[in-house]
């Protein structure tokens, strides 16, 4: 079976890569086309479990849904997980092999390199089409040497290249320009056309600059493509705040932004909710008045937590606590909850002491445990993911939050004004979110459907995608 790869690049980071593969896979998967998503390397705090176990990028997570097909750890064959300014955990086709420094990464890169290939060829073997989400910019001139992220990646397997660029950002000429400039010959010769995203107004007023554009370069602008209001597909790894119009009597949610908060995409089906109103806070602003306060996962748990307490935030919890508040806990966020975060083995440094808010004590572990899951909250029914690499003890766990088929996860504290939980995804079951929200204080909620308002949206995507580009001259 022969199989054609299309690359997608970007000439900066968040210029649409995501989307516009998103929306591709789910217009070729329209057609019929064995069509899978794939990123040679990603860098991302959001995460997801694919199917066949590995830990991969939540877009590509996404992108697979596109395609009507199950994801897997090829899809995104190089994780890398930053926990310090100058460090990541590094994944390699769904399992994490080690924590290096930029440095040493790169000189990684050509094992690497080999993991990459190796799961493009695999995928090569089931699906006809590889639709390529390339990773910040081919420009960046000192990540050039032993690139595998974008034309590093597109020069090995010999395919073509579209370059988006986000016109609502401004200069976008001089993006795409100068970007060719910054390319070598053969580079130059692998981009098939432009696609320029998030144009708001009348395209006769742009019609000049894409007649310049096409001379200057010799190559077509294969579409414009509109900007879309209201939109959601989960974020790459941005904080997103977009919300939906929300009713009169709200529930008041707060989520600190951790340094290192992760899965920040579990808060999504919570701001998309008319009768929620989720605000992200930074940490060194003051915690407004809330009727939940939920603390989220971290990809450094107690580097998170010391800057949590510096900041104030565990008088503002307890706070919070004395006047009835509730206070949830997810992940690393769960583990903060407990009395001590152990780390023998120097994984994050050293260990810590927690809030003390839920009778357990965790211990980090170098293995992960990575897994995708089922089960009931009371008697809602909830799925979701597992990802954290520490195992929590104690008696708070004699009284779980949720309950699987053969163990339980969480602990409920005795007064109930406090949950922690492993589980990701806890928000996207709607009978789970409602029970959540009535025990968090709102009176009647009406979860939506957040499985089907994703499904909704790239069929949107896709629509915009079929009317504003020439799908059928960039098919193979």
């Amino acid at each position: 079976m022969q199989t054609n790869t299309l690359m997608i690049q970007g000439t900066t980071s968040d210029a649409g890569k995501s989307t516009l593969v998103a929306g591709l896979c789910r217009s070729f998967a329209r057609r019929g086309i064995r069509v899978a998503p794939f990123k040679p390397q990603n860098m991302a705090l959001n995460s997801a479990v694919a199917a066949d176990g590995g830990e991969i990028g939540r877009a590509q997570a996404v992108q697979a849904q596109a395609c009507n097909i199950p994801s897997s750890h090829d899809m995104n064959p190089v994780l890398l997980k930053p926990n310090t300014d100058i460090g990541a955990q590094v994944i390699i086709q769904g399992y994490a092999i080690d924590t290096m420094d930029a440095c040493r990464y790169h000189d990684y890169k050509s094992v690497a390199k080999k993991a990459v290939l190796e799961s493009h060829a695999r995928l090569s073997q089931n699906y006809t089409t590889i639709l390529v989400e390339g990773a910040g910019s081919p420009a960046e001139i000192n990540l050039r040497e032993n690139d595998i992220a974008n034309m590093g990646f597109a020069e090995a397997v010999d395919c073509p290249v579209i370059l988006v660029a986000d016109i609502d950002r401004g200069g976008v000429f001089a993006h795409i320009i100068g970007t060719l400039a910054l390319l070598s010959t053969s580079e130059q010769q692998r981009i098939i056309g432009f696609v320029i995203n998030r144009f708001r107004g009348d395209i006769a007023l742009l019609q000049s600059g894409l007649d310049w554009l096409e001379k200057e370069t010799g190559k077509p602008v294969l579409g414009v493509l509109p900007y879309l209001h209201g939109l959601h597909l989960e974020a790459e790894d941005a904080v997103t705040t977009q919300q939906v119009d929300k009713t009169v009597d709200t529930l008041e949610v707060i989520v600190p932004v951790l340094p290192r908060i992760s899965n920040h995409t579990d808060f999504d089906p919570l701001r998309l909710h008319p009768q929620v109103n989720l605000q992200f806070i930074g940490l060194e602003e003051t915690p407004p008045p809330a009727d939940l306060i939920i603390l989220p996962g971290s990809k450094s748990v107690c580097a998170d937590l010391t800057a949590l307490r510096k900041a104030g935030w565990e008088t503002a919890i307890l706070r919070h606590l004395r006047y009835g508040g509730r206070v949830l806990g997810i992940c690393g966020g769960f583990q903060m909850l407990g009395h001590r975060i152990d780390d023998p083995l120097g994984l994050e440094g050293e260990g810590i002491a927690g809030l003390g808010l839920l009778d357990i004590e965790t211990t980090l572990a170098p293995e992960k445990t990575l897994r995708n899951v089922y089960g009931h909250l009371d008697n809602a029914v909830v799925s979701g993911y597992e990802i954290h690499a520490g195992v929590s003890k104690g008696k708070g766990l004699n009284k779980p939050l949720i309950q699987f088929e053969d163990y339980t996860d969480g602990a409920r504290s005795p007064d109930d004004q406090i949950w922690g939980t492993y589980l990701h995804g806890l928000f996207e079951s709607p009978s789970a979110c409602d029970a959540l929200l009535r025990w968090a204080g709102l009176e009647s909620p009406t979860t939506p459907d957040y499985h089907a308002k994703r499904e909704a949206d790239l069929e949107r995507l896709a629509d915009v995608i079929d009317e504003h580009i020439n799908v059928d001259s960039i098919l193979f």
